[in-house]
């Protein structure tokens, strides 16, 4: 366990390049204001210095928003994104902190869908960011490490990205959302019978309801 000071004290923080590509965004990008004390204890849960992309955004961010709230990009937590990065993995892909995992979970958003770094556990090459789909129930490499992801979300092309995934009327919805909830759809998403979004229900759950939901229906199906 490295300490909070090993942690912060670099003579590269990644921070301002994020404000760089914030700079750059074409796509709504809202930082969420952080709380210095979970700000510290978060970094700390994640062991990640501040040299790095991950590490600036969990201590220099409660989180960030990205299309009004459709995507939710995990930092040390705040009033519109309670989670924080290292808590919300811990007991769930953490054992404990500073434990190996088989992968951290980074981002969510509002169709149900879940990114996260692979740690070894996923079909893809450790470090890459992959994408559980609520279309397919599969975890798919997105073939970007987390700072690629993260300039991605800022200026990528998210419309192709989630055609499949964005019904009308989203941009309100999304907005209202909270940041511990997601949007659950009955016929599921995958299901041949959900396969057209705008004739699905669709009704609001907890986020941390619907990640475990989607694990177990992962394990009876394959």
């Amino acid at each position: 366990m490295r300490s909070l000071s090993e942690l912060t004290h670099t003579d590269d923080p990644a921070y301002p390049l994020i404000q760089e590509w914030l700079a750059e965004a074409r796509n709504p990008v809202t930082l969420l204001p952080r709380d210095a004390g979970r700000a510290e204890a978060e970094l700390q849960l994640c062991q990640v210095s501040t040299r790095s992309v991950m590490g600036a955004v969990v201590y220099e961010t409660g989180g960030i928003l990205i299309d009004n709230g459709w995507l939710r990009i995990l930092g040390s937590g705040s009033e519109r994104l309670p989670r924080g990065l290292g808590s919300w993995n811990l007991g769930r892909t953490l054992s404990e902190a500073g434990a190996a995992a088989p992968y951290l979970l980074i981002a969510d958003d509002a169709a149900g869908g879940y990114f996260a770094v692979n740690g070894g556990g996923l079909a893809a090459p450790p470090g890459h960011v992959c994408y559980l789909a609520p279309d397919t129930l599969e975890w798919e490499d997105c073939e970007l490490a987390y700072s690629d992801f993260l300039y991605w979300t800022f200026c990528g092309d998210l419309h192709m990205f989630y055609q499949n995934c964005r019904w009308q009327g989203w941009q309100d919805d999304a907005a209202r959302l909270g940041g511990d909830d997601t949007y659950s759809f009955f016929p599921f998403l995958w299901t041949k019978e959900g396969q057209d979004i705008n004739r699905v229900e669709r009704r609001i759950v907890p986020v941390a309801e619907h990640y475990a939901a989607m694990l177990d229906i992962r394990q009876q199906i394959t």
